[in-house]
């Protein structure tokens, strides 16, 4: 998988996918591009050898859950499980298993 990320992303997004090696918290306005710039911050990860269970996405309702998992199966084209692959839960799920 290559993504022009460059292309893809304005120039914040673009540095908040790319920029980094830890984790990455993204704070903006609605529609701003937030879901899409974790999308391919997700993207990018697995790109750089970061595999899948090793990815932590949170959030605080389940529908926006939905649709971030929906949406990075899109952007990577591959049917993903998400509670065998992916942890995009919204945030109190994620403490519930924590605890």
């Amino acid at each position: 998988m290559r993504i022009d990320y460059k292309q893809a992303l304005n120039l914040e997004q673009y540095k908040a996918v790319v920029e980094g090696d830890g984790a990455c918290l993204v704070l903006a306005g609605a529609g701003s591009g937030k879901t899409r710039t974790l999308v391919y911050r997700v993207a990018y990860l697995m790109e750089k050898g970061i595999a899948p269970e090793n990815i932590l996405l949170v959030t605080f309702t389940n529908k926006a859950a939905k649709e971030m998992l929906s949406r990075v199966e899109m952007l990577i084209k591959s049917v993903l499980l998400e509670d065998s692959v992916f942890w995009i839960k919204k945030i109190l799920s994620v403490w519930s298993r924590i605890v």
